[in-house]
């Protein structure tokens, strides 16, 4: 039996679907990679089998991938053509080490071309590069993590405890990044899905303002929601230091760590629709429920989205 190998655990979601993923196999079945060297050594110190991956070169790529039957690719976090070659190198690595099954972190209503979100066009590219190759495949399509707009909401608590964005009157499945982790790790061991697309969602579709409303009645806050248009939603962004794209500079500790392009044309995606999948499958997948923005709101501190990880130049 070939070996389960789960990329990226060097970032926020690639470590917690490698944490998960330890509860469900041995050690022995599980290979990690990474682009830092100092992420990978508590896993070497349990004699996990690791190896240190720059995507951006398929150089030594299908034979870190060698003894891999599935192999789990966390999205890269930068945007545009350079995300689209780092997958495409890892696909076609993939293909030569002999992987049967690739599982791959997408985005919801990811091959809906009128969809304005920038970072759709990335998975979608993916998705199709993927079948193209005649891989078999786990597409899991992620809601926008609950995170984001809970460490969103206590900026705005700290500011005039306005949240303003662009989304309207749009609507999400938010979805706990922990249970997106949790997906990965199930889709790595289970054998019940061939060439599947699965929606990963919350459990309930808010607005906005619902959002808000959860975390105004757990915290005790009075936050309040102003829709503004997109161009006012790229100002905020650029207020805070946050650049337009992923090529631009993050300003450390920054808590909107996605740049300000990716996070409008999302809300913007919101705002017409086009993001408001809303499935069972995450627990078809899990056998669980997934968490509430409630639950998140009550444990706050552990539901940040925390600081950007990446550190590929």
């Amino acid at each position: 039996m070939g070996k389960l190998l789960l990329t990226g655990v060097d970032g926020h979601l690639g470590k917690q679907a490698a944490e998960y993923l330890l509860t469900l196999v041995d050690k022995n079945r599980v290979i990690f990679c990474g682009y830092d060297p100092a992420s990978l050594k508590e896993y070497q110190d349990q004699g996990i089998e690791t190896h240190v991956t720059n995507f951006n070169t398929i150089d030594g790529l299908s034979e870190a991938f060698s003894g891999a039957d599935k192999l789990a690719l966390i999205s890269m976090p930068f945007v545009g053509e350079k995300r689209q070659k780092a997958h495409q190198n890892v696909v076609d690595a993939a293909k030569e080490a002999g992987v049967k099954q690739i599982i791959y972190t997408s985005l919801v209503n990811a091959a809906d071309e009128s969809n304005p979100s920038v970072e759709k066009m990335d998975h979608a590219y993916t998705e199709d590069y993927v079948k193209s190759v005649g891989l078999d495949y786990i597409f899991l399509r992620n809601s926008q993590y609950a995170e984001a707009m809970i460490t969103n909401y206590f900026t705005f608590v700290k500011a005039d405890s306005v949240l303003k964005n662009s989304q309207g009157d749009g609507k999400m499945a938010y979805i706990s990044r922990k249970d997106c982790a949790k997906a990965v790790a199930h889709a790595l061991v289970t054998n019940n899905y061939r060439e599947a697309t699965l929606n990963i969602n919350g459990p309930e579709l808010l607005t906005m303002a619902e959002f808000i409303e959860i975390g105004n009645n757990v915290t005790g806050n009075e936050v309040t929601y102003q829709e503004i248009t997109d161009e006012e939603n790229y100002a905020i962004f650029d207020a805070m230091g946050v650049p337009r794209t992923t090529d631009g500079q993050f300003e450390e500790g920054s808590e909107a760590p996605y740049s300000s392009e990716g996070m409008v044309t999302f809300a913007q995606a919101i705002r017409l629709g086009k993001m408001d999948c809303f499935t069972d499958d995450f627990k078809k997948l899990t056998g669980q429920d997934p968490l509430t923005v409630k639950h998140m709101f009550e444990h706050a501190d552990d539901f940040q989205v925390g600081e950007r990880h990446s550190k590929d130049d």
